[in-house]
């Protein structure tokens, strides 16, 4: 008979034996990290409220902490008073937006992740340059909002597709550059940029790769456990980019099924029929509690053995902006 919910696993006498392969990394990386240190240290030095200026990072959890901490979290700055901090998302803006906060005199604090900053960096050299700049990334994605909006309109092309990078026709063939949006998934990214690469072979490519280190690291331990998992669970936002490549990235690699869950009271436990060995991370803005809420689920139905799968360690941090460390942050 097939077992519907929790409570029908509780009422076995001889819980179901399942392997569970803990991929490391997971979770926060540096970025987020030091976005929500930003908020949480405005917050102790100006007191609530503080503003943010959309989502710190796309993860509802963080967020509804925030929230009680006296965080409030508008679509613009128009939403904002002048008398009170406001805090820029780890995605990064567009320049119109910090600009508006100086003209009011409004204190900011900019929660860019520096790995975001660099490829702002990297396209306005390229626009020095007079190269045509190409970015890959997906619409309306705020990172890519806040690329774009770094330049005048039409000095930045998005480029979502390999169909993208064959159609666009360059003014300048050898003065081409592109720049990419930070949480794609490595292999799609290699695709649309070898179609590039063929069509313009005098292409500007970035110094270091665009896509972030904890993006890479994520996507490296899903590979690593993927092809033994019936089943792959992945803890994120569904708005979170870099968890939603995640889900891709296990499938390609062999995952039987992969699913996104936003914590353990989002498990669908009729999917868990079957599966002897059970795949789980999380995208780099799930905090590690939500894990260890998914682990204590699953334990208290199955006799769970844990077997960690590590394929790096990192330990890169962000130093937060100046005015807001203390001893404790650096």
């Amino acid at each position: 008979m097939a077992l519907k919910a929790p409570n029908e696993y509780l009422m076995l006498k001889n819980k179901p034996a399942l392997t569970l392969l803990l991929a490391s990394p997971r979770g926060f990386c540096a970025g987020v990290d030091r976005a929500i240190q930003i908020v949480e240290q405005a917050i102790t030095k100006h007191g609530a409220p503080v503003y943010v200026r959309h989502e710190i990072v796309h993860n509802r959890h963080v967020v509804e902490r925030l929230e009680k901490m006296g965080a409030v979290f508008v679509d613009e700055l128009d939403n904002c008073p002048d008398d009170r901090p406001v805090i820029f998302s780890a995605h990064g803006v567009p320049k119109r937006v910090p600009d508006a906060a100086q003209a009011r005199n409004m204190i900011y604090f900019d929660a860019t992740c520096p790995l975001v900053s660099k490829v702002h960096i990297e396209a306005e050299r390229h626009f020095a340059q007079d190269r045509e700049i190409l970015l890959i990334g997906h619409k309306g994605h705020p990172e890519v909002i806040g690329t774009m909006g770094q330049l005048e309109d039409g000095a930045i092309t998005l480029i979502e597709t390999e169909d993208d990078a064959l159609e666009y026709k360059a003014d300048n063939p050898d003065k081409i550059a592109i720049v990419t949006q930070t949480t794609l998934s490595v292999d799609d990214t290699a695709g649309i940029i070898a179609v590039l690469k063929r069509r313009f072979p005098n292409m500007a490519m970035p110094h270091k790769e665009d896509i972030c280190y904890a993006t890479t690291n994520r996507q490296a331990a899903i590979k690593a456990i993927a092809k033994r998992c019936d089943l792959l669970l992945v803890i994120g936002g569904h708005n979170s980019s870099n968890s939603l490549r995640l889900v891709e990235v296990g499938l390609h690699a062999g995952a039987d099924n992969a699913v996104l869950i936003a914590d353990a009271n989002a498990i669908d436990w009729n999917m868990m029929e079957g599966v002897k060995i059970l795949g789980l991370s999380a995208g780099a803005s799930a905090p590690e509690n939500l894990t260890d809420g998914v682990i204590a689920a699953l334990g208290a139905c199955f006799d769970v053995s844990v077997e960690r799968i590590e394929v790096t360690k990192e330990d890169i941090v962000f130093r937060l902006p100046r005015s807001l460390r203390d001893d404790k942050t650096g």
